[in-house]
């Protein structure tokens, strides 16, 4: 049975393995060198330092999976969109731990007042990805065409998006009303 969780530091040995599988052999990470464990530790550590999920797929005591939402960019007005990030280990594809993992992810980064979430799939032929977003509820937003060189060839990167919660219908529980001093008093 497989469990998800929230990542512990004990997990980044298996994170680190899972994803340097990916950018050793594969195109959905643009990444040529592996990190280091302590790359990722730092990596995990941002994502957490910003309130946001890092999660893992356990199954038989060993991480399958992981996943985490990190900011789309570092700037403080994108603190309520964020980045998904999903990867499994080899062999466990088509099982549904993808499903799991990322509803389970999108569960949290709503919790955590989110309001919009996107994928920046590697490589428009990975349709393994495209297809469990578009399953999720994302819309396509675009491709960018032949923007990365990897394992020989020209790799597009596609975007999609999916809206959380309320989305852009209310301000976020943390902004600050515009203060009267700012309107114009010649209006």
């Amino acid at each position: 049975m497989t469990l998800l969780r929230a990542s512990l530091d004990t997990d980044l040995p298996a994170i680190t393995a899972i994803y340097a599988h990916h950018v050793l052999h594969g195109t959905g990470t643009f990444e040529t060198e592996p990190p280091s464990v302590t790359d990722m530790a730092t990596r995990r550590a941002d994502v957490l330092s910003k309130g946001l999920p890092y999660l893992v797929a356990e199954d038989g005591g060993e991480v399958v999976g992981f996943a985490y939402g990190n900011w789309f960019k570092p700037r403080p007005a994108y603190r309520y969109s964020v980045e998904d990030s999903i990867y499994l280990a080899p062999g466990q594809q088509g099982k549904g731990l993808g499903r799991a993992l990322l509803s389970e992810l999108l569960a949290r980064c709503e919790a955590v007042g989110i309001r919009k979430i996107m994928a920046i799939i590697g490589d428009s032929a990975n349709a393994g990805s495209v297809g469990l977003h578009r399953a999720l509820g994302f819309t396509l937003v675009g491709v960018v065409e032949s923007c990365g060189w990897k394992m020989g060839a020209w790799r597009d990167i596609v975007i999609m998006q999916k809206t959380l919660g309320a989305g852009d219908t209310t301000p976020p529980l943390d902004a600050a009303p515009p203060s009267s001093s700012s309107s114009p008093s010649h209006l």
